[in-house]
């Protein structure tokens, strides 16, 4: 059983980071690195604090983890130095928890029971921190090893996009037995994972160990191909029995009403993450750089956030981050946000700690360039932010202008929803008002043997969802094609999730 006076006896300890002043030279991970041994050691202490609940809230889909992880159950497999067995609960549920571990926000914890009084429970297990902690340990010591396929059902399936969810239902799939082929249109795998989550969150040899893992199995990948154009909808018919699109929503929101929108400087998140990211895979220079450079960075969520660490190592001159929402409380408030859904808390990340400033509760109303038609500052006003009876956001201004430096705009507002594009048209898709691809209870779309999983299907969300859906989808996948399935379907395509909105 576990350990019934873990969480009085032990205090809550986070991971400790690298000195600001070292991390933000270089684009390794911002956590520090620790002996194995010292690692598990420490984390081992931090399991013991879990009381195995009678109802685990934490893997519960609708408040905690969508892909139901074990989470007591390897826990206390780490609090008795079972490392092995805790790798293999937790691969149970979760193909790439060493992705999870260090990207996913963690509804798992706000869920936690020790959450609910964190003033007398110290706060939730540090359960993010032991996922990463087992699966680092698990390739360290070599026992993530490929699981290729004992069968073979001579069923061909595409899976186009190689983001978490791509991936997911991909190796599900070939490990079922299907002949599987990713495409990818970018020249690299990963999608998001790989361009749009900066290195110091997630150290791409992470993503290419898991990617040599997959080749092993038997999974076929074909980067530089946009399906649809450079292999057709005609094409995909004759050679595969199934797909799977796992295209995500990368139509970016922008706002091109604001004057002066179209000065050269301002640019969507996007365009600055991904030829970032390019930089640090070798390939040159960023073509938008924010060093030297007064950085006015436009939302305040992840996106914003990641956009706020890479113009620090850049070297940017200032940077100021934009958010029309008032700044949430410390601590949650059971009048909004009872426990366990996640908390209407203040949230900063590992960047907001190594400079720049965030300001609440205010607006671009209009950007001003020099002679030469570039930016060089940004008229900010206080707003106030209601909804009108359709739910629809009005943002009026309430205050004073104010003049901001600005050489180089930033727009993370978030996405509206899939690209456009000629495999949607193809095939007879049309997108719902939310931007996404509908499915049926079994994931396929209105065009027989096309399914659809993650951000394609649900809007921007989380890796963790991705992943979710992706293993949900291979299961409708592999029941369509052989009339059965034994692959686990985690969620639902009607879930939604209360933890994270």
């Amino acid at each position: 059983m576990a350990d019934p006076r873990g969480f009085l006896n032990i205090v809550k300890q986070e991971a400790a980071k690298r000195p600001i002043g070292e991390r933000v030279k270089d684009w390794k991970e911002v956590y520090s690195h620790q002996p194995a041994d010292e690692r598990a050691v420490e984390v081992s202490d931090q399991a013991r604090r879990c009381m195995d609940c009678g109802i685990p809230f934490c893997h519960s889909g609708t408040a905690g983890c969508p892909l139901g992880n074990l989470i007591p159950e390897w826990n206390d497999l780490v609090r008795r130095g079972r490392w092995d067995a805790a790798s293999d609960r937790l691969h149970a549920t979760n193909n790439f928890p060493e992705f999870t571990g260090r990207v996913c926000p963690a509804p798992c914890e706000a869920a936690c029971v020790l959450s609910i009084s964190e003033s007398e429970t110290g706060g939730s297990v540090t359960i993010k921190r032991v996922e990463q902690t087992i699966a680092d340990l698990a390739w360290d010591e070599g026992s993530v090893v490929p699981q290729p396929p004992t069968i073979s059902t001579g069923k061909t399936v595409a899976v186009v996009g190689s983001g978490p969810a791509g991936l997911a239902a991909a190796q599900q799939l070939t490990r079922a037995g299907h002949d599987v082929t990713v495409y990818e249109r970018d020249d690299r795998l990963g999608g998001l994972l790989r361009y749009g989550i900066p290195e110091f969150k997630l150290e791409k040899s992470v993503l290419d160990q898991r990617l040599m893992q997959m080749r092993a199995e038997g999974t076929h990948f074909v980067t530089d191909c946009e399906v649809g154009i450079d292999f057709t909808v005609e094409q995909l018919r004759a050679k595969f029995d199934a797909v799977v699109l796992a295209v995500g929503a990368l139509r970016a929101r922008d706002n091109t009403e604001v004057e002066g929108r179209g000065l050269s400087g301002i640019h969507l998140a996007m365009e600055h993450l991904v030829p970032s990211n390019k930089e640090c895979e070798g390939d040159g220079p960023t073509s938008i750089s924010a060093k030297d450079k007064h950085v006015v960075i436009i939302g305040g969520g992840d996106t914003g956030a990641d956009c706020l660490g890479t113009a620090h190592r850049q070297g940017a001159a200032s940077v100021t981050q934009l958010d029309y929402n008032q700044a949430l409380p410390d601590a949650r408030d059971d009048s909004t946000s009872p426990w366990p859904s996640w908390p209407l808390v203040l949230r900063t990340s590992p960047a907001h700690a190594e400079g720049g400033v965030v300001r609440h509760q205010v607006a671009v109303q209009r950007f001003l360039g020099d002679e030469n038609g570039r930016v060089r500052a940004m008229v900010l006003a206080e707003v106030e932010v209601q909804r009108d009876a359709d739910g629809r956001r009005i943002i009026t201004p309430i205050g004073e202008e104010v003049e901001l430096p600005c050489d180089l705009a930033l727009f993370a507002i978030g996405f509206e929803g899939v690209e456009h594009s000629p495999l949607l048209d193809d095939y007879g898709l049309s997108l719902t008002r939310r931007g996404s691809v509908s499915c049926g209870p079994d994931w396929q779309t209105t065009a027989p043997g096309v399914f659809v999983c993650g951000d394609a299907h649900r809007g921007a969300s989380l890796v963790v969802w991705a992943i979710a859906e992706g293993r949900s989808a291979a299961h409708g996948v592999d029941a369509f094609l052989t009339g059965r399935s034994d692959l686990p379907s985690p969620v639902h395509p009607t879930a939604l999730p209360l933890a994270v909105v």
